[in-house]
Parts: structure tokens; C-alpha cells; sequence
């Protein structure tokens, strides 16, 4: 289990990205004989839950409804200029990027309380991104 363990150390909580399928067949090699229900079973009498992320935490840099606003309207003024001098608009859609940190994500995991993460996900906070190849 240590391999696919984490944890906070400020906070102490750990988790597994195991499944409980895959918990079960490991304890099943170590001799006892348990299925992947009575692990999410025991899971939930130690008081785990399969949780998700919690956009609670403020970092109080959020970009303003005006400053949004700002940006859509320059990128239309853009896109007119351009249709105007007859030059063709295109759109392109990239490859999606994660943001590596405390951000919201999709997953759940079995652990005691939520992971809270940032109220918003901005690339600035990130520790980094990789590209996700769909």
C-alpha cells in the first residue's frame, strides 16, 4: 500500500488512490480473504467516505467581473478588426492542460474529511501542469 499512499503532513490525513478492488486482492495475497465491499465496508465503520474536493480556500486574487469583461470585449474588438479588413477568425481548441496542486478535481478518495483546495483555479497558484492526452 505505501507506494500509492499520500498524505498532507501539516494535517496528517492520508489517503490511497487505490480502489478498494485493488486493497482487497492485495490483502488477499497477504493471506486474509476479504472482498473489495467489506474493505469500502470497513472504510466507512473507521468513519471514511469517498470524498471529493472543496473549493473553500480563498487566495483572494480573483479577476474582477470588470476585468473579465475587459477581456472578452478586447477579444471581440479583435475578431471585428479582422473580419472587417475581410482576414478569416479561427478558433482553436488546445490540448487540456491539469494544474498540479491544490485544485478541484474529479476523483474521490476513502478518507475521514474532505481536502479542501482553492475556491478558484488559477494557473498562477499551480506548482506546475502537465498536458492530458484524451
Amino acid at each position: 500500500m505505501t507506494p500509492a499512499t499520500a498524505g498532507d503532513p501539516m494535517t496528517g490525513l492520508k489517503w490511497t488512490r487505490k480502489t478498494t478492488r485493488k486493497v482487497s486482492t492485495e490483502l488477499k495475497r497477504a493471506g486474509i480473504d476479504v472482498g473489495a465491499r467489506t474493505v469500502a465496508r470497513l472504510l466507512t465503520d473507521l468513519d471514511y467516505r469517498l470524498r471529493v474536493n472543496h473549493k473553500k480556500l480563498s487566495r483572494g486574487t480573483a479577476v474582477t467581473r470588470s476585468e473579465r469583461n475587459q477581456q472578452f470585449e478586447y477579444i471581440q474588438a479583435l475578431r471585428q478588426s479582422f473580419l472587417e479588413r475581410g482576414d478569416p477568425v479561427i478558433s482553436v481548441d488546445t490540448k487540456k492542460k491539469e494544474l498540479v496542486g491544490l485544485f478541484k478535481n474529479p476523483g474521490t478518495v476513502w478518507v475521514k474529511t474532505a481536502t479542501p483546495v482553492f475556491d478558484h483555479d488559477f494557473p498562477t497558484a499551480s506548482e506546475g501542469n502537465y498536458s492530458v492526452n484524451p
